[in-house]
């Protein structure tokens, strides 16, 4: 038996959001044939289970690794299994030092994306990932509990990120980690949440050697699942960094049944 961790955009999920034919029949032979398949991604958990649910990616043998890490759910049986939060004070520290340097940035409630105010950034984001946005006053006060993450957003520009994070170095060391889930994204998690914290807890939980875990994914924000598996591969379209961290790259892109061809490489 083995465990499949896939990433979402950019790895099991073409250009245009959607699962490619050949993508879909791989994962049902694979979970026909006793294997587990775990989506992980930096998406908050209801718009992971929207698109669990949407892609048959749901019943048995069917986990979600959410928000980098920082939750992980077991599908079937609608249960979470493990979970962290970010303290409310960093998220807040977080929150006002974007807000000074013109970025966007915003947390996550149960069930929807949290914003102090609206920006294109979030309409974007909103459309991107399924899920509707509150606009309240103050996110930290609004929550009675430590939200998934922060994440920070700048479409125009990367640099803007870039040096946000750099300056924040200091501040975040065993506070907070910071991951690039796409070239306009910034993502500040729990210390400790990574996909590939991920990806030892379920292969504790589920009783599976690492050795016989599979990583797919496109982005830094996969590298830790990619170095943490038995078996670390990047999609032909991944980033460089990603490539260099993993033991085989794909020969098809995610528009071409890349994921497909990892199952049927390694698995089928």
């Amino acid at each position: 038996m083995k465990v499949i961790f896939t990433d979402l955009d950019g790895t099991l999920l073409a250009d245009n959001k959607e699962i490619t034919a050949t993508n879909r029949r791989a994962i049902e032979e694979t979970l026909a044939c006793g294997h587990k398949i775990v989506i992980t991604t930096g998406r908050p958990l209801p718009s992971a289970i929207k698109l669990a649910d949407e892609l048959g990616i749901s019943g048995e043998g069917c986990y979600l690794i959410a928000s980098n890490g920082a939750l992980i759910y077991d599908c079937q049986h609608h249960g979470i299994l493990h979970e962290l939060g970010l303290k409310k004070e960093y998220v807040r520290y977080l929150l006002d030092e974007a807000t000074k340097r013109g970025i966007h940035a915003h947390s996550y409630s149960k069930t929807h994306v949290l914003c102090e105010r609206r920006t294109k950034e979030l309409t974007y984001y909103e459309k991107a990932i399924n899920l509707s946005a509150k606009i309240v006053p103050d996110i930290t006060a609004y929550l009675d509990y430590d939200p998934w993450k922060v994440i920070l957003i700048d479409r125009d520009s990367k640099e803007p990120l870039l040096d946000f994070r750099r300056d924040m170095a200091d501040w975040a060391k065993d506070k907070c980690a910071s991951i690039f889930s796409c070239e306009f994204m910034l993502e500040y998690c729990p210390f400790g949440a990574s996909k590939g914290q991920g990806v030892e807890f379920l292969c504790r939980y589920l009783n599976i050697p690492r050795e016989d875990s599979i990583a797919a994914g496109d982005a830094e924000n996969d590298i830790s699942m990619i170095r943490t598996a038995g078996l670390g591969v990047a999609m032909a379209n991944a980033s460089q960094i990603t490539k260099d961290a993993a033991d085989a790259v794909t020969v098809r892109d995610n528009n071409h049944d890349g994921f497909a061809e990892i199952l049927r490489r390694y698995v089928l």
